[in-house]
C-alpha cells in the first residue's frame, strides 16, 4: 500500500470553505507558528503563563506599562476600571508589594466667598465645605469668578492658609502673575440676562476681557429662562468691561436673570497628599501671608478616588504619567514617597489619552481641552523636559509647548509614539506628528485615509513596523506608506464583532515570535473581551481562537509580555507550558483532504505519527489527541473516528476508515508539556466508489 505525508498550509483560512481550504487550517484554538526553512509553518503548542501578581487586583484591569526608577527597581503600572465597589484604581507593582495610588478628588459647589489685595496676584479663597486644603493640592475652578479686576478660571496651586482657607496665585494667559487693581463689587461668577422670545444671551462678569469672537466656556450646565447653557459658546458683541453677548440655541421662553451654576462657585480639588502643615503661620501659605508664630493644626483632606473606564500610561524617566479617559493628567514618582499620583496642575484637565514623545521628551495629549471643555480633535503637547511649571503648557515664544487640531475626521480615536515619530489616528486616517523644533515645534501629515483606527488600544509598534486594526480590515505603515493587510479569518472577526464595546479592543504584540495579536469582545459574551486574532509578522500567516485579555505590555524590564485576564488577575506569558497551572486547551482542525482526485474512496489503515513532545533537553511526555472526520460530500456531516490518545511511544494507530474527504483535528489538554507537528504520515489505497 502506498504511503502519503500529511503536508499542512501554514496559517488558517476561513474565507475558504472547508473543502476549497484542502491541506490548511480552519480552526485553530492557542497554538502559533513557526518559520521551517522549506517554507511550511510548524505548528505548535502556544505558550503558557503564571500568575504576575498573587492577587485580584479587584476590578478589570484596563492598561499595563513597565519601567524602571533611577534605583534599578522595576515597576508594573496597572490600570483597572471603575466596578463592583473597588476604589484602587490605579495601582504599582515592585517586587510581588502593591501599592496602591489612585489619584483622589473632591467636587464642591459653595458660596462664592474670594477676597483680594490691590497690587497682589494673591487670592483667598474660603470654603467652610472642604476644609484641609492644602499645599500638596490642586484647585479646578470652573465657574469664572470675577475679583479685584482679575477672573479666575482653570487650574491653580493651593497654599494652605487655614482650616477652611487657603491661597492661590493669579496668572494671565501667559502664565504671568496678574495683580488685583482695586475694590469691585463682590466675587461673583456669571450672571445670565434673557429676554423672552429672543435667544441673544447678556452676560455680566466684571473685567472680562473678552472680545467678539472669542470662545466663552460654560462647564456647568444653568438653565435661565428656558434656555440651557452648557459647552462653548462665541462672544457675538463685547457691551462695556463688564458685559458681553452669546447667542444660545434655543430662544427664551421668559425675560429673567440668573446666575452660573445658581451663583455657586464650583470647584475641584486634587488632592496630593502629603505631610500635615503645622498650622497657619509664617512661611505656611504664600509668602508673608499669616502672622507670625500664630496658628492652629489642620487635618488635610484626603478627597474620594476618582473613577475610570480606561487609562494610558507611559513613563518620564522614572516618572509615571497616568491619564484616565476624559480625565486630568497624572503623574507619580518612585523615589518621592508620596502616596498617591499628582495632578499636572498646569496641563488640561479633560483628555482621551497621552503618550510621551521621544527623544525630546514632551507629554502629548489628545483629545484634549484649551479652556476645560473637551475637542476630541485637540492635540496639545508640553514644553520639552518640563510638564510641572506654571508656563510649561502655555505656547510662548521662549518654549517649546503647543497645540494643533487635526482638520479632518470627527474626533481622535488613538495615539502613539512610533518610530522618529508620533502617529495620530482618527476614525478616517492616519497622522504623523514629527518634530521639527522652533517655531512650528512639530509638523502634521495625514500619511493615510481610509484607515481609521477601531480603538484607542488597537494599535502598535513592532520592529519598526506599525500595525492596526481598522473598521473592517487590517493595516501596516511601513517605508512603503500605509498598506492594507490581507485578512483571511475577516469573516470571524467583523462578522461577530461586538461594535457596542469596541474601545475594549486590545492589541497585544509580543516580539519574542513576531506576533500581533487582537483580543476583543464577541455578539455573544456580554460586553467583554473573550477572543483573539493573531498575526505572524514573519509569515505573514493569521490564526485565531478563545483568550481572554484586557490589557497588556511586549517584553519589557519586567521580563516576557504580561497581559491581564478578565478574571481581575494579572499574568505573565511564555513562562510556562500550561495555563496558570491549569491544562491549556490547545487545539486545530484542518479543511478537508481530498484523498483522490476521481470519485473513488480511499482507505487508510495507518498512521504514523511524527512530533516534538517536549521542550529541547525536557522531558518529552506531550499527550496529543488526534481525530478524524470523514465523509464523501462536502455538506454531509462527517463520520468521527478518535480521537486517538499520541504519545512519543506511539509508533501508529489504526483508525481504519474509507470515503473521500477528510479533516484531521488535533488537539491536547494535559499537563506540564509542548509539542510541535512534524510529518505525520499515513497508509492508504483505493477502495471502490460505494
Amino acid at each position: 500500500m502506498p504511503h502519503a505525508s500529511l503536508k499542512l498550509t501554514p496559517g488558517v483560512d476561513q474565507n475558504e470553505t472547508p473543502a476549497l481550504n484542502e491541506a490548511g487550517l480552519s480552526t485553530t484554538n492557542l497554538v502559533r507558528f513557526i518559520y521551517d526553512r522549506n517554507g511550511v509553518g510548524l505548528i505548535q503548542k502556544l505558550g503558557g503563563w503564571t500568575k504576575f501578581y498573587a492577587n485580584s487586583i479587584g476590578s478589570i484591569v484596563r492598561a499595563l506599562w513597565a519601567w524602571e526608577d533611577t534605583n534599578s527597581n522595576a515597576w508594573l503600572a496597572v490600570g483597572a476600571e471603575t466596578s463592583g465597589g473597588n476604589t484602587n484604581l490605579l495601582n504599582v507593582i515592585n517586587n510581588g508589594a502593591i501599592k496602591n495610588i489612585t489619584p483622589r478628588t473632591i467636587l464642591d459647589n459653595v458660596t462664592v466667598s474670594v477676597a483680594t489685595t490691590t497690587g497682589s496676584n494673591v487670592v483667598t479663597i474660603t470654603d467652610n465645605t472642604t476644609t484641609g486644603i492644602t499645599s500638596y493640592d490642586s484647585v479646578f475652578i470652573s465657574t469664572p469668578i470675577s475679583v479685584g479686576g482679575l477672573v479666575l478660571f482653570g487650574f491653580y496651586q493651593t497654599f494652605f492658609l487655614a482650616s477652611n482657607q487657603y491661597q492661590i496665585l493669579a496668572i494671565d494667559s501667559l502664565g504671568n502673575p496678574a495683580y488685583a487693581t482695586g475694590s469691585t463689587p463682590a466675587a461673583a461668577v456669571p450672571l445670565f440676562s434673557v429676554t423672552s422670545g429672543a435667544a441673544t444671551v447678556t452676560v455680566t462678569l466684571n473685567n472680562h476681557g473678552y472680545s467678539a469672537g472669542n470662545t466663552f466656556p460654560i462647564l456647568t450646565t444653568t438653565t435661565v429662562g428656558g434656555v440651557t447653557l452648557s459647552g462653548n459658546y462665541t462672544v457675538q458683541s463685547v457691551i462695556d468691561a463688564n458685559n458681553f453677548t452669546i447667542t444660545a440655541q434655543n430662544t427664551a421662553s421668559s425675560t429673567t436673570t440668573g446666575y452660573l451654576n445658581g451663583n455657586l462657585a464650583q470647584y475641584t480639588y486634587y488632592i496630593g497628599i502629603g505631610p500635615a502643615p503645622v498650622g497657619t503661620g509664617y512661611g505656611i501659605g504664600t509668602y508673608s501671608s499669616g502672622g507670625y508664630g500664630t496658628g492652629t493644626d489642620v487635618v488635610p483632606t484626603t478627597g474620594i478616588a476618582i473613577t475610570a473606564t480606561d487609562w494610558t500610561l507611559d513613563n518620564w524617566g522614572q516618572i509615571l504619567v497616568a491619564c484616565p479617559i476624559g480625565g486630568a493628567l497624572y503623574y507619580w514618582n518612585p523615589t518621592s514617597g508620596n502616596p498617591t499620583a499628582t495632578v499636572m496642575n498646569a496641563g488640561p484637565d479633560v483628555n482621551d489619552g497621552m503618550f510621551i514623545a521621544m527623544p525630546q521628551r514632551q507629554v502629548v495629549a489628545w483629545g484634549s481641552t484649551e479652556n476645560g471643555i473637551q475637542d476630541p480633535l485637540l492635540i496639545r503637547w508640553c514644553d520639552v523636559n518640563d510638564f510641572s511649571s506654571v508656563t510649561s503648557w502655555i505656547n510662548l515664544s521662549t518654549n517649546q509647548a503647543g497645540s494643533y487640531r487635526i482638520p479632518k475626521g470627527s474626533k481622535i480615536i488613538g495615539c502613539i509614539q512610533g518610530p522618529q515619530q508620533g502617529l495620530i489616528w482618527t476614525d478616517l486616517s492616519l497622522w504623523s506628528m514629527q518634530y521639527i523644533n522652533q517655531p512650528y515645534i512639530y509638523g502634521f501629515n495625514e500619511v493615510g485615509t481610509g484607515c481609521g483606527l477601531i480603538a484607542r488600544k488597537a494599535a502598535t509598534s513592532l520592529n519598526g513596523v506599525i500595525y492596526w486594526m481598522g473598521q473592517s480590515q487590517f493595516f501596516m505603515y511601513s517605508g512603503n506608506g500605509v498598506e492594507p493587510i490581507p485578512c483571511p479569518i475577516w469573516d470571524v472577526i467583523f462578522q461577530d464583532l461586538d461594535k457596542t464595546h469596541l474601545n475594549k479592543i486590545r492589541v497585544a504584540p509580543n516580539s519574542r515570535f513576531g506576533e500581533i495579536t487582537w483580543y476583543y469582545p464577541t455578539m455573544s459574551d456580554g460586553g467583554e473581551v473573550n477572543a483573539y486574532v493573531k498575526y505572524n509578522v514573519f509569515l505573514k500567516q493569521w490564526d485565531f481562537g478563545t483568550l481572554s485579555r484586557t490589557a497588556w505590555i511586549n517584553e519589557s524590564v519586567l521580563g516576557p509580555p504580561i497581559g491581564a485576564g478578565s478574571d481581575q488577575f494579572i499574568y505573565q506569558h511564555e513562562t510556562s507550558t500550561d495555563a496558570d497551572g491549569q491544562p491549556m486547551l490547545s487545539s486545530f482542525q484542518t479543511g478537508y483532504f481530498a484523498l483522490s482526485d476521481a470519485d473513488l474512496k480511499n482507505f487508510i489503515d495507518q498512521v504514523w505519527p511524527d512530533m516534538k513532545w517536549g521542550y529541547y533537553g525536557g522531558t518529552q511526555n506531550a499527550t496529543v489527541n488526534l481525530t478524524f472526520y470523514v465523509t464523501d460530500y462536502p455538506g454531509t456531516a462527517p463520520t468521527v473516528y478518535g480521537p486517538y490518545a499520541l504519545t512519543q511511544g506511539t509508533q501508529f494507530i489504526s483508525p481504519r476508515f474509507r470515503g473521500r474527504l477528510v479533516s484531521i483535528g488535533l488537539s491536547s489538554n494535559d499537563l506540564g508539556s509542548f509539542w510541535r507537528i512534524g510529518n505525520i504520515r499515513y497508509r492508504y489505497q483505493q477502495d471502490g466508489k460505494y
